[in-house]
């Protein structure tokens, strides 16, 4: 695996993360909670053609690093009993409950169950709610996934789930592997049967062309709603993402 360069820029007031990887397109991203930039470039760009690009998204930049100040403050979740837990997009009161053993989870009716010793902490709990979330998405995909490969006659070799912060799925066409964000496990079943499609898709056109996007609405065609749930909850979601 190509090792990361990483540069700080500071361009037109913007502390500017430049990060130089081996690709072929440039990625911007304002990230959440609080407007870091971050800018993915192929090796050998220069630090004259990215600060060129950042000044054209200034505005893009500006108006992005706004909306997350203006986003109510949400505290980190502690996972403590009385907390609102969501499974596709249904929410569930959390229940904590003194045991011995080993962490578990369990649900029932509109109560999630966490069963863990008193001294378990914060990071723990969430650590065990995660697998438990894994557990539930490796299902539904399991079952969704194959469906859509059947509609769309595109086919990934291998899929995995992982917790990603900035994006809901990836897709390596070479390789044919796709990759889901563990968090569409909160999000509504539609969200989670979006992105698995708009990952296919990429199997067959590798960018965001009118192209993609006629593909993808061809078997899908509300997917904007989807696309844009996904675009306006984001950075409540991935803000609470740890490493």
């Amino acid at each position: 695996m190509t090792k990361q360069k990483q540069t700080i820029l500071e361009i037109d007031g913007i502390p500017v993360e430049i990060q130089r990887k081996k690709i072929k397109n440039l990625h911007l991203y304002v990230l959440p909670p609080d407007g870091r930039v971050r800018l993915s470039v192929p090796l050998g760009f220069t630090n004259e053609k990215a600060a060129a690009f950042v000044r054209e998204k200034k505005d893009w930049i500006l108006r992005m690093q706004k909306k997350f100040e203006e986003l109510p403050h949400r505290p980190e979740p502690q996972y403590t009993s009385g907390e609102t837990l969501y499974l596709f997009g249904r929410p569930y009161r959390l229940s904590v409950e003194s045991g011995t053993g080993k962490p578990s989870v369990r649900s029932e009716g509109d109560t999630v169950i966490l069963t863990a010793k008193p001294d378990c902490t914060a990071g723990q709990r969430e650590a065990c709610l995660n697998e438990w979330y894994r557990g539930l998405l490796k299902e539904e995909i399991s079952l969704r996934l194959p469906a859509w490969e059947r509609k769309t006659g595109l086919f990934c070799d291998t899929w995995h789930i992982k917790n990603m912060k900035t994006r809901w799925g990836t897709c390596n066409p070479k390789a044919r592997r796709v990759w889901l964000n563990l968090q569409l496990a909160r999000k509504p079943e539609e969200c989670l049967e979006y992105v698995i499609l708009h990952e296919l898709a990429h199997l067959k056109q590798m960018n965001h062309s009118e192209f993609f996007w006629a593909e993808v609405a061809s078997v899908l065609p509300d997917y904007k709603t989807s696309k844009h749930w996904l675009k306006e909850n984001s950075a409540a979601l991935i803000s609470r993402i740890r490493k």
